[in-house]
């Protein structure tokens, strides 16, 4: 497994990190998910993302107790805050400093640690003024109960504000959480170029499109059974843009390009994210403990100009491009 600094910071985490959205106390049940865990730590994988509204707060439950044990120096533990959670009371969601005090509370005793190694904003509040959020976040790192800062779906704007108000209070704001993949690529015109500036680094989630690039789904055919287009949770949502005969076409002639590398074609889409300087990790999901060993494997792989060239031209102009999609329209919960 390689390791890649996060932002400007002296943190380093694994280039996969295990992701536990849509999975964990959800789609899969615990004994399975404990065994997913067990197979990202065999594989090297040191980083895992969840958050807080992942099922109602019992994926950290479920992340806590297949890490108790672990030793807690050789892990990075990422979660996130913003998303309603509990009763969903009007004080339940939110960047104010009220929520965000309880809610690293309630994520530290749910995943068993003293401290997350990034404390992630999971998405931009527009209801509550920046200033307190980042306030607050500084009164979460010097508590010890965070020793870093991220945010998730922001724009560029967005960042260059909080990473200018987090440098001002003496924190490190080093992180962004976009969705990014060959097929959605909203990120690249103004997100990448503003946080290379300023040092912050892309933890992408999604890089295989939610599973559209592994080539299962086929154009003209019905869905898979048991594929995350039937799950009734979220996960039909999230994926149904991409579930067009073009797209799905094209996407079948990535299949060769992974073939002569000798990758899966998931194998290829996580390299190609990871194959942009400013990525430092690619989160993968997992409903069992192959796809984990599987996917592991694009870790270190190089993909050359020629390569994605290659990429570029099969998919044309399907990938989606425009920076005002940076909010990811289809879903507000990742």
């Amino acid at each position: 497994m390689e390791h890649r600094h996060l932002g400007r910071s002296g943190l380093k985490i694994s280039e996969i990190i295990y992701g536990n959205w849509l999975t964990h106390a959800s789609q899969v049940e615990d004994d399975r998910a404990r065994a997913c865990v067990r197979a990202a730590l065999d594989a090297g994988i040191s980083t895992f993302d969840t958050a807080d509204t992942y099922a109602n707060t019992a994926a950290e439950v479920v992340l806590g107790e297949a890490l108790k044990g672990e030793r807690r120096e050789s892990l990075e533990i990422l979660t996130k805050v913003y998303f309603p959670t509990g009763p969903k009371g009007h004080n339940d969601t939110g960047l104010s400093r009220k929520h965000i005090r309880e809610s690293i509370d309630g994520s530290l005793r749910r995943l068993q640690t003293d401290y997350v190694d990034l404390y992630q904003a999971h998405r931009y509040d527009y209801a509550t003024p920046l200033e307190e959020t980042m306030q607050a976040f500084a009164e979460v790192v010097r508590a010890g109960k965070a020793l870093y800062i991220g945010v998730s779906e922001w724009n560029a704007d967005q960042i260059r504000a909080g990473h200018q108000l987090a440098r001002e209070l003496g924190i490190q704001l080093v992180s962004n959480q976009p969705q990014y993949s060959m097929l959605w690529r909203v990120i690249e015109e103004r997100v990448v170029p503003t946080s290379q500036e300023l040092g912050v680094s892309q933890i992408v989630w999604s890089p295989v499109a939610q599973g559209i690039l592994t080539g299962k789904y086929k154009p003209g055919a019905e869905v898979p059974e048991g594929s995350r287009a039937r799950d009734e949770k979220g996960g039909a949502d999230m994926i149904k843009r991409f579930l067009d005969d073009e797209t799905l076409t094209a996407v079948q002639g990535l299949l060769p390009i992974a073939d002569e590398l000798g990758l899966t074609p998931a194998q290829l889409a996580v390299a190609w994210v990871l194959s942009n300087d400013n990525v430092a990790g690619a989160i993968i999901g997992a409903s069992r403990p192959e796809q984990v060993t599987e996917n592991v494997k694009a870790a270190g792989v190089t993909l050359d100009a020629d390569v994605k060239a290659r990429i570029d031209e099969v998919l044309g102009d399907l990938p989606e491009t425009d920076p005002a999609l940076t909010l990811s329209p289809a879903r507000r919960l990742a």
